[in-house]
């Protein structure tokens, strides 16, 4: 039996990736989506993509009104910005209905580091132990039996996945992790600010948010349950003018004598059945042509003989493994289909 899904928040990037995934599942219905800003419009006369498909019809955006929306449907997608997500996923959980949060509102425990990071207090600080951290290849069993997913964004996801393996089989240490990460436009969402304008990133590329990202509080967080120890890391991620991908670069130092093959067999142990993890062979590295437009993540390495360190590299498409796409992944789970069912073919 298909599933009823709603998008609150679907006119974003991200927001526009979930349509289209959710409208080619075999397996569910886009029963709604919600804009503030285009409510009353139909779905092809914002997306004009959209036009003429077979389950677009005369969908409308809708005003999102969390208690009416969760009446009409078994599962809820919240691409909203951080701290606005919040405000939706009480009523909705109230409800009875299955939410999947693309912000950052749940995926850390502690009110306090989010305030720390955020710099505003946490609007839902009861619901934080109630979420799971919706990274398919680490908390697969704990997703399916969630009712609130905290789906991870692109620059955690592009680090987490290559490192979380070698922590924890002790292969590297943690105190002396470096990551450098170059990000498309659309990362930073659909917005208008000078910082984006095509004049400001055409033929620029630059880093920026040094030393504390935002987002290396749920990294640290989750690095340091995979080490058992507490974590923390150099993060530089740098603005790159393409419109979309995430090539991630970490430079680690291992912790014994270490051979290619221990980290062959490192990664081969964790993703070898993992349906979106491509394990790059032979002279192959990271390359973000060719993950754009799909929900898979590019990793290799590499020993560096001259200074002893191992250099991972991986590469994703920020608004599909590292947005809309990882989180119908999680749907996937919770609703009992395939975890491949609208992402692959």
């Amino acid at each position: 039996m298909n599933k009823r899904i709603g998008i609150i928040g679907a006119s974003g990037y991200s927001g526009e990736q979930l349509v289209r995934l959710l409208l080619d599942h075999p397996r569910v219905e886009l029963a709604a989506v919600t804009s503030r800003q285009h409510a009353g419009k139909t779905l092809e006369s914002v997306f004009r993509k959209f036009a003429g498909h077979p389950k677009s019809g005369a969908m409308r955006f809708s005003e999102p009104d969390a208690r009416g929306l969760a009446r009409n449907v078994d599962a809820i997608f919240l691409a909203l910005p951080h701290g606005a997500a919040a405000e939706y996923a009480g009523p909705l959980l109230d409800a009875g209905c299955v939410v999947i949060d693309l912000s950052a509102d749940f995926r850390l425990k502690s009110a306090q580091v989010y305030r720390e990071f955020y710099g505003h207090d946490h609007p839902a600080p009861g619901l934080l132990e109630k979420s799971v951290y919706g990274l398919p290849e680490i908390r697969r069993e704990e997703i399916r039996k969630a009712r609130l997913i905290a789906s991870p964004g692109c620059y955690p996801t592009s680090i987490l996945l290559p490192l979380i393996p070698l922590l924890k089989n002790g292969l590297i240490r943690h105190s002396s992790v470096i990551a450098d990460a170059l990000s498309g436009v659309s990362g930073a969402g659909r917005k208008a600010e000078t910082d984006y304008l095509f004049c400001e990133c055409h033929e620029s590329a630059r880093p920026y948010s040094v030393p504390k990202h935002r987002h290396l509080s749920e990294i640290e967080e989750q690095l340091s349950l995979a080490a058992g120890a507490p974590v923390a890391i150099q993060f530089t991620p740098h603005l790159v003018p393409m419109n979309r991908g995430i090539l991630t670069t970490l430079y680690l130092e291992p912790a014994a004598k270490l051979t290619h093959e221990a980290v062959a067999a490192c990664y081969h142990d964790h993703f070898a059945r993992e349906p979106f993890v491509r394990l790059l062979a032979g002279d192959n590295l990271p390359d973000t042509k060719h993950v754009i437009g799909t929900n898979f993540i590019e990793i290799a390495w590499r020993l560096d003989p001259r200074t002893g360190r191992l250099v991972v590299m991986s590469a994703l498409d920020n608004l599909i493994k590292g947005a809309g796409g990882q989180a119908v992944q999680s749907m996937n789970l919770v609703c009992g289909f395939p975890e491949t069912a609208g992402l692959v073919g």
